[in-house]
């Protein structure tokens, strides 16, 4: 018998969750940050979807949010046109970088000390954190909006994807290195460091490509409008989630479809995996984030298998006669 998967529902938000991060694995276990329309972003326990915090002081609806590995600083990108970088213990805010428009994305160099930033005004930004005050370094090339961008390659080169393109940057020459081209809207792009994969979703397709060359890797068609897609640390599946409101998980080998799940209540609009694999969380329309068994029935976090023995059925005939 096929077991039921019974997702974790985490509310508190009132609009749209549209980005969500989980840092690398602390003494403290892993931590889930999300990003939210209604401008207040959330820190929670990754594992058990427990709420910790809510960071106060955007201005404006929230669309990127992240975690530095040891989930010590945390930043945001937001549409008050402005990116900040927060203390993630504390919760306070440590610094607000000024843009000139809407901020989509941010992401850390593994170190914690650079932040890169991009959004409507089409620039890659790196802003040095040791040195607030400093004016970031700028990168210029993309022709709209800045969706994504990514530390990659041990923070030598940058991924950042605008509307229907992916390019790839050299951070010594800040030049750009290739560039991918697309007949569609690219909806989310994540990145791999073990093995240099990048998984692109845009439209159906769910595509994997070497981020190191942006050579193909393979791709998978999905039923429905894709929005994100996330690889398993150990890359034996990968899930995705879009427009009919499912949660689908795939052999990333075979690319056979394994699981189809159906527990949100408007279109999926990120999905990624934990750092251990052993759950991926989802953002919805519907203003929930969900987290979701990779094994379903395996005892981890707040989910308890309890599987009925032979004392349980001893107990049942005794009870009958």
């Amino acid at each position: 018998m096929a077991m039921r998967q019974t997702p974790l529902t985490c509310s508190g938000h009132t609009r749209p969750v549209v980005d969500l991060a989980f840092s690398g694995i602390t003494p403290y276990g892993y931590f889930l940050i999300s990003a939210c329309k209604d401008g207040k972003p959330m820190l929670r326990q990754g594992d058990t979807g427990d709420w910790i915090g809510t960071f106060l002081g955007h201005k404006g609806a929230v669309w990127g949010a992240t975690l530095n590995k040891d989930a010590t600083k945390a930043a945001t990108a937001a549409a008050d046109f402005t990116a900040k970088v927060w203390d993630a213990v504390s919760g306070d805010e440590l610094m607000t970088l000024a843009h000139k428009h809407i901020v989509k994305t941010v992401d850390f160099t593994q170190d914690s000390n650079y932040l890169l930033t991009g959004g409507q005004d089409k620039l890659l930004r790196i802003y040095d954190l040791n040195k607030p005050e400093a004016e970031p370094k700028e990168i210029s090339g993309h022709t709209s909006g800045i969706k994504k961008a990514l530390w990659c390659s041990e923070d030598k080169q940058i991924l950042s994807a605008d509307d229907k393109t992916v390019r790839l940057w050299d951070h010594a020459t800040m030049t750009e290195v290739k560039s991918l081209n697309f007949n569609m809207s690219v909806s989310s792009m994540e990145y791999i460091p073990e093995g240099e994969i990048l998984v692109i979703t845009y439209g159906r397709s769910i595509a994997f490509h070497s981020a190191v060359s942006l050579d193909p890797v393979k791709s998978f068609e999905a039923p429905a409008t894709i929005n994100s897609a996330s690889l398993h640390p150990e890359k034996e599946f990968l899930v995705a989630g879009g427009e009919d409101f499912k949660l689908y998980k795939y052999d990333y080998n075979s690319g056979e479809e394994l699981e189809s799940y159906k527990g949100h209540f408007g279109p999926i609009h990120c999905v990624r995996f934990s750092p251990d694999g052993e759950l991926y969380a989802s953002g919805s329309e519907d203003g929930t984030l969900r987290l979701w068994q990779t094994v379903v029935g395996k005892t981890y976090g707040l989910w308890k298998c309890v599987l009925p023995g032979k004392n349980f059925y001893s107990k049942l005939s005794n009870r009958a006669s």
